[in-house]
């Protein structure tokens, strides 16, 4: 089977890292895409709009496969909403492959919250990938989130883009526990003046599952900011790549970018690799990168484990308490449960 190239950071490094891209081979893009009617929505759905064209929908960077998108929809936000709206995708045997393309237009000093979640029923093959924008303007604030609970013989891509405009805010919630290969690239163009952008993820892989995270953030406007945050867990087999990129653009003058990943291992044969990158045109700016990986700590998991918690319960406690900064980010009780069920559950 041809191998295929995927998700290629911003700027080469030493091929040695072998970090620069992700090469998969036993993958197969479907020819045939097909319908996907597995959408269900709630909160106020008269904001998501059903459209036979999304105009310009091309990506500065993306994972890199294309796909004709089957599922069309186009939210404009024009006034504030206080209950999230959810947009659910399940793939299923009528179901199985999800190519949707989703704009998210929010206009000046509105705040919303968007969530996205992918599931599959069942045993099935499914196939996704997807790609979505947010286009916020001046002082709007949007927050995403979106969560992956696809099963481990689905392939998983998407790819995020963002513009921000002076004095916006567009943060997102990201929980990555699905796929066989999950591919995600992540874009914000933070353009405009004290423009903010946050991104806080957890990832959770077992058996040989494949994570390739790419996080890409440009800062433009003055004052500007950027954080990313990764928290992370793998067993078994499983495998992650972490590569996180802020590049300080000529003219962002006293802007910060901040980006923290760190890898908790459970197996011997899990193994994790990280590329924290730091690229810089103006002087008058703040960077910092951080980036570890390593096993539980024996004393923290004695202690809790001499208060009568046998061992999985033990981890379960640790890394739930790694975890709970996203966790409490989740604004739908039973999504948050859910995710904790489902991680509860990929640790026994």
């Amino acid at each position: 089977m041809e191998e295929i190239k995927l998700n290629q950071t911003p700027v080469r490094t030493s091929r040695n890292y072998n970090i620069n891209n992700i090469k998969l081979k036993d993958i197969t893009i479907p020819k045939e895409i097909g319908k996907f009617e597995g959408i269900e929505l709630k909160g106020k759905t008269s904001l998501v709009e059903k459209v036979a064209s999304l105009g310009n929908m091309e990506l500065k960077y993306g994972v890199g496969i294309e796909n004709e998108p089957n599922v069309k929809r186009q939210i404009n936000i024009t006034e504030s909403i206080e209950e999230p709206l959810e947009l659910d995708f399940m793939l299923n045997e009528q179901n199985k492959n999800l190519v949707e393309n989703i704009a998210i237009n929010a206009s000046k000093g509105v705040q919303a919250t968007v969530i996205l979640k992918y599931e599959t029923d069942k045993d099935v093959q499914g196939f996704h990938n997807g790609i979505v924008k947010v286009n916020a303007d001046k002082n709007a604030k949007i927050e995403v989130v979106l969560v992956n609970l696809v099963n481990e013989k689905t392939n998983n891509f998407i790819s995020i883009e963002n513009v921000l405009e002076e004095q916006s805010n567009v943060k997102y919630t990201v929980v990555d526990f699905g796929g066989k290969n999950s591919i995600t690239n992540y874009y914000s163009n933070i353009k405009g003046k004290k423009a903010d952008s946050t991104i806080n993820t957890i990832y959770l892989g077992k058996e040989n599952q494949l994570f390739d995270i790419n996080y890409i953030g440009e800062l433009w406007g003055e004052q500007s900011n950027l954080d990313i945050d990764v928290q992370g867990a793998i067993k078994d087999n499983a495998k992650k790549n972490f590569k996180g990129t802020i590049d300080f653009k000529r003219g962002c003058k006293k802007a910060t970018g901040n980006e923290n990943e760190y890898c908790t291992i459970l197996s011997d044969t899990a193994k994790s690799i990280a590329l924290p990158m730091l690229l810089c045109e103006e002087e008058d700016v703040e960077g910092n990168h951080s980036t570890s990986a390593g096993k539980i700590g024996e004393k923290e998991l004695f202690y809790i484990m001499s208060r009568g918690f046998e061992l999985k319960e033990a981890l379960k406690l640790m890394l739930r308490a790694k975890f709970n900064k996203v966790l409490e980010n989740i604004p739908v009780e039973e999504l948050k449960e859910q995710i904790i069920t489902e991680m509860e559950a990929r640790l026994d």
